[in-house]
């Protein structure tokens, strides 16, 4: 029996197990079957996944290459009638400047080596800079169709007929106007400007004090530096400058004036004529091209003139009768196109001249942002609203969102323009942390809010130990106390001139916040410090007098600008209170301290080789 059983199963196992009966009762065959049919179907679904997820792959590439041609369709058939000038390249615009950038820094570079010790000729300030750290990385440039150029030199020929004779207008000026003061200015602001106080004169300005040694007798060629875009609106037929008797460095565009005039003592000279022109630039240049500045919380637009100008561009929020609400942090609140260009104002009648110019513009946000930008994440968020107004909201850290867009009427944006400072390659900067910084934070405060003789440590601290500097912080604490503002986290320096110089005062936009409160904590530093310049203590004296009221002078100041009114009348009044508070603050450190010990005697702004300031009083400081 036993016997019987091993030969059935020999045979089993020589026919291939075809029959053998499982534990559970099945046959092997089917078994093998039912696993090959499971396989099957996962390879089925694996196979429909994959085919899915590719489908969805190319879906979303097409719809991409979609949206990237759609600008450059649009601006096609717009036609040249539009002015839009759509780029018909192959490559990227980034690549393009990048490679241009390069190009020419490295071709001024080998021009000029050893900058700044060498001598600049003007082609080095032509050239613009494709680093990170440059403020003008952004920069585009247009090409122009022949229509537009043709189209352009004729109005300008027809603006220019009755000119006087000995007018030549500057490159790219569109406004045709001489570099000279506008006529029409008050005579209580041109008495104020005549006053002794705002007739000093400065140390004598040298090589080593200029921020940049210019070669005044070339003239501004923009084909020396490799641009052959540039168009002269003046004359079309030709590139060169009909002879005159002007001097080349009469030839400049007036930003460049601007940046050739930066010394160690002074952002823009008190009296020159082109401070006037390049606030008519800003307000009047055709703007060539638009790009989003990067970083910051809120949106601010780089801004390319035709004559290379570049400033920056911030669009208005709010109107200006709008309060800040008492119970927003001073960190939340928007910032102000207004209150960029009554810094600037406010700054030139302290006599301090440590903002850029600002002026107010009217920009059309269709023909000037949109149709000109080449920024594809800002011509992206355009859109049209409920109310049928064009509006756009860019990208930042805070209100870069259609809840926060903003929005023209119908596409007219009121917004300030800052002229740019010198590209960060041509002339480094340094950024500096405030000492009477805020905490930025809800519930904690910053040292010198709970510490009384935090002024003694920080005249232990370099560089507030000798030289000026802290008496700069004294000027631009008062500064900000007649504004309002309690935002000044940081500030900056000229890095050429080391800590012998004067302190940039930027970005102004949250001031002129309030007018029905004075944030007494803006002026812990000088009540802490109890020190003040000379020359400053004096003009706030002067600027206290009926017949130089700052209110009065403010105004009449502020006319000038495009967007005027820039301020309402409350806020003017607040400046003329506050600047008696300042006085009081300054009176009570007198009568506790002295005068000699607070008011610095010797106004040499950055004398050298100052002693330190946490002794008592010497020729610089006390």
């Amino acid at each position: 029996m036993r016997r019987a059983e091993e030969d059935k199963g020999n045979q089993y196992i020589q026919a291939g197990d075809k029959t053998r009966i499982t534990e559970e009762g099945a046959p092997l065959s089917t078994q093998v079957g039912e696993q090959r049919s499971r396989h099957g179907r996962e390879q089925g679904r694996n196979t429909r996944f994959r085919f899915l997820i590719l489908l969805v792959f190319l879906v979303a590439c097409t719809m991409h290459i979609m949206v990237d041609l759609l600008p450059k369709l649009e601006k096609r058939s717009a036609g040249p009638d539009t002015g839009n000038r759509g780029c018909q390249c192959a490559h990227m615009p980034s690549e393009e400047v990048g490679s241009r950038g390069k190009q020419r820094v490295k071709t001024a570079a080998a021009a000029e080596p050893g900058w700044p010790d060498d001598k600049h000729t003007l082609r080095i300030l032509q050239d613009f800079s494709n680093e990170p750290n440059s403020n003008l990385t952004s920069r585009s440039l247009e090409r122009i169709s022949a229509v537009g150029e043709k189209l352009s030199a004729d109005r300008r020929a027809k603006q220019l007929s009755g000119a006087a004779e000995e007018q030549k207008p500057l490159i790219g000026d569109l406004s045709g106007v001489r570099s000279v003061s506008v006529p029409g200015v008050s005579p209580r602001l041109s008495a104020l400007f005549e006053h002794p106080l705002y007739r000093t004169d400065l140390p004598t300005v040298t090589d080593e004090d200029s921020l940049f040694n210019v070669n005044t007798d070339l003239r501004f060629y923009p084909k020396a530096a490799g641009h052959q875009e540039w168009h002269n609106e003046a004359n079309a037929e030709d590139d060169e400058y009909p002879p005159t008797g002007d001097v080349a460095a009469d030839s400049y565009p007036n930003w460049l004036r601007f940046h050739i005039a930066i010394n160690r003592y002074e952002l823009y000279p008190r009296h020159n004529s082109f401070l006037d022109a390049l606030l008519k630039d800003l307000g009047t240049q055709r703007i060539a091209s638009v790009a989003m500045k990067s970083g910051g919380t809120q949106l601010k637009l780089i801004m390319t003139f035709q004559n290379y100008g570049q400033a920056l561009f911030k669009p208005m929020k709010q109107t200006r009768e709008q309060e800040t609400p008492p119970d927003f942090f001073y960190f939340s609140d928007f910032e102000r196109h207004n209150a960029e260009i009554a810094a600037f104002h406010l700054d030139r009648i302290l006599d301090f001249r440590r903002v850029p110019p600002v002026a107010g513009r009217l920009v059309n946000m269709t023909r000037e942002i949109r149709d000109v930008t080449r920024d594809k994440k800002l011509w992206r968020t355009f859109f049209i609203s409920p109310a049928n107004n064009v509006c756009f909201y860019g990208e930042c850290s805070y209100y870069c969102s259609t809840e926060h867009a903003l929005c023209g009427r119908p596409d007219q944006i009121q917004g300030s323009l800052a002229a740019f400072l010198p590209d960060m390659a041509l002339a480094k900067r340094k950024t500096w942390r405030n000492p009477w910084r805020r905490s930025y934070h809800k519930r904690k405060k910053a040292e010198w809010e709970v510490d009384p003789d935090y002024c003694d440590e920080v005249k232990q601290t370099p560089p507030y130990n000798r030289g000026s500097r802290l008496l700069d912080i004294m000027d631009m604490t008062i500064f900000d106390f007649l504004m309002g503002n309690m935002d000044r986290h940081h500030y900056e320096t000229f890095e050429k001139f080391g800590n012998d110089t004067f302190i940039i005062h930027l970005d102004n936009g949250r001031g002129f916040g309030k007018h029905s409160h004075d944030e007494l904590s803006i002026l812990v530093p000088l009540s802490q410090c109890c020190r003040v310049r000379k020359s400053t203590h004096l003009r706030l004296q002067l600027l206290a007098k009926e017949e130089y009221k700052l209110s009065h002078l403010m105004e009449e100041s502020l006319v000038r600008d495009l967007l005027h009114p820039v301020l309402i009348q409350p806020h003017l009044e607040a400046m003329d209170r506050r600047l008696r508070l300042v006085l009081q603050v300054l009176a009570a450190c007198v009568e506790k301290e002295g005068y000699d010990n607070v008011v610095e005697v010797h106004d040499i702004h950055w004398a050298r080789g100052g002693t330190d300031t946490a002794t008592h009083r010497n020729p610089v400081h006390r």
